[in-house]
């Protein structure tokens, strides 16, 4: 375990109070889904296992922060508060501010530390890499657990904060959560799956082994980013697959990087970060939208990816920036709502990489480079026997390969012969790509080469004061 909250808690020789909350403010929340409090419900099931080894108590209620703080305030003197910074949604912002106001009223020290190498306050970037490899290299900071002085809750507290039974039902197409189910993740990754880490990277099909899948842990803090950095440093001095490590542990600096960016500029998340964008996408297409949101918008890939994506929570990198690209690009919809959707999707969900990234695939910073993905030659690509197409796309199982890639190629007497049927048992395409791409390419570049577009993009890079090279996902 590597936790500086509860090292530094246990430090203090205090009696103290070990809690988790699941708020219905985020339960709540357009980015939330079942998956993610189920997650985090048997990550805390896990922890309070091993807790009780040392006879400690762990509990995880069910109620907003600030009343819980309230309600025990009426029974106990709270001295101190120990937890790690959260980089989040203007939910969690709002609630940190409550939460700092009524300790201060209170009397009340509240200790934050930082996660992820991510430095909270600053207004420049210089020589962050150079932080952030510095904080990597850091002995992991192991609590001593058998110093605690744990205190148990009355029940008068507890018992209507209970966590609701939903979230304690396993749900077998999801990872499951917890340090326990991670450290397996981890030692599998750098042992046999990494050695095919970047030939892999980019298939929706086999990166569902060979990409760690650690990022859920990372997310949802099960595993630090130190221990997983070490572990690959470790692997790579023991004789593994040096490249394919040297991979994986860059992605980690650009994963924190991005959690960097959207901690100095959190407006990511519900506004075109160069406003030069803000007169674009303006007519809505519900119709559209709900095509792609459920996976039926005639592009097999598309639709495979996203129905994957709603049954289990993971896809790669690739994958996911396709989908945005279909939705903002050849859809021609604005970002927002598809972000949040996808953001409950996701069972890795970060904001500090989902935002930045969204806003990035979308074409609305004015300094990335514009990408488009055309969905058949991604398909082609990267999923050339369609085995991904035919696990998640089972009505086109039977078809030759070209048109698993291409079903509405197929002639009335093929339709017959294979027994699908176009706009009946597997939809017509919504758009056609071929001419959306040459829409959206005209619409991004005109806008993008404006003077005011740049000046924007300007501003915003001499905030990251950091090239934008490398991206980071669900890897």
């Amino acid at each position: 375990m590597d936790h500086l909250p509860l090292k530094l808690a246990i430090d203090d020789r205090r009696p103290t109070l070990l809690i988790g909350f699941l708020e219905p403010s985020l339960i709540n929340a357009p980015q939330s889904d079942e998956r993610h409090w189920r997650f985090v419900y048997e990550s805390f099931s896990d922890l309070a296992e091993q807790l009780k080894f040392y006879n400690q108590q762990l509990y995880l209620l069910q109620t907003e922060v600030q009343e819980f703080f309230t309600r025990l305030t009426e029974q106990y003197q709270i001295k101190i508060i120990f937890s790690h910074e959260e980089t989040g949604i203007q939910i969690t912002y709002d609630r940190d501010k409550a939460v700092a106001e009524f300790c201060k009223t209170n009397g009340i020290n509240w200790t934050e530390t930082p996660t992820g190498g991510v430095i909270r306050g600053i207004r420049k970037r210089n020589n962050w890499p150079k932080h952030w490899y510095s904080k990597m290299e850091c002995l992991v900071e192991n609590p001593e657990i058998e110093q605690l002085q744990s205190v148990k809750l009355k029940g008068s507290l507890i018992n209507d904060l209970q966590v609701d039974s939903k979230f304690k039902t396993r749900h077998p197409s999801f990872q499951e959560g917890g340090e326990s189910k991670a450290k397996l993740y981890l030692k599998s990754f750098f042992e046999v799956r990494v050695n095919n880490y970047n030939k892999h990277i980019s298939k929706p099909e086999y990166s569902r082994k060979s990409c760690s899948r650690l990022s859920p842990y990372l997310a949802w803090g099960n595993l630090s980013m130190r221990q997983v950095y070490q572990a690959g440093k470790e692997a790579s001095k023991n004789g593994g697959s040096k490249r394919n490590i040297q991979s994986f542990l860059s992605r980690l600096r650009w994963h924190c990087h991005f959690i960097q960016k959207f901690e100095m500029m959190d407006r990511y998340e519900y506004m075109n970060i160069n406003p030069a964008y803000n007169e674009i996408r303006d007519n809505w297409s519900e119709q559209k939208y709900q095509a792609w949101e459920t996976g039926n918008t005639g592009y097999p890939l598309i639709d495979a990816c996203m129905k994957c994506l709603i049954e289990t929570g993971y896809l790669n990198f690739r994958m996911r920036s396709m989908l945005v690209s279909f939705l903002t690009h050849h859809l021609w919809l604005d970002w927002k709502r598809g972000a949040d959707y996808m953001a409950s999707l996701f069972l890795d969900f970060e904001p500090g990489i989902h935002y930045p990234q969204f806003q990035m695939q979308a074409g609305t910073t004015g300094y990335n480079t514009v990408r488009i993905y055309n969905p058949v030659k991604q398909s082609e690509d990267n999923d050339p026997d369609a085995v991904f197409i035919s696990k998640w796309v089972p009505v086109l199982k039977n078809l030759p390969l070209q048109f698993k890639h291409k079903p509405w190629t197929m002639t009335a007497m093929e339709e017959n012969m294979y027994g699908v049927k176009i706009g009946k048992d597997y939809p017509f395409p919504i758009v056609d790509v071929k001419q959306t791409y040459k829409e959206a390419s005209k619409n991004l570049w005109s806008i993008k080469n404006k003077r005011h577009t740049r000046e924007e993009a300007r501003k915003i890079l001499a905030l990251q004061n950091e090239e934008e090279r490398v991206e980071s996902g669900g890897d």
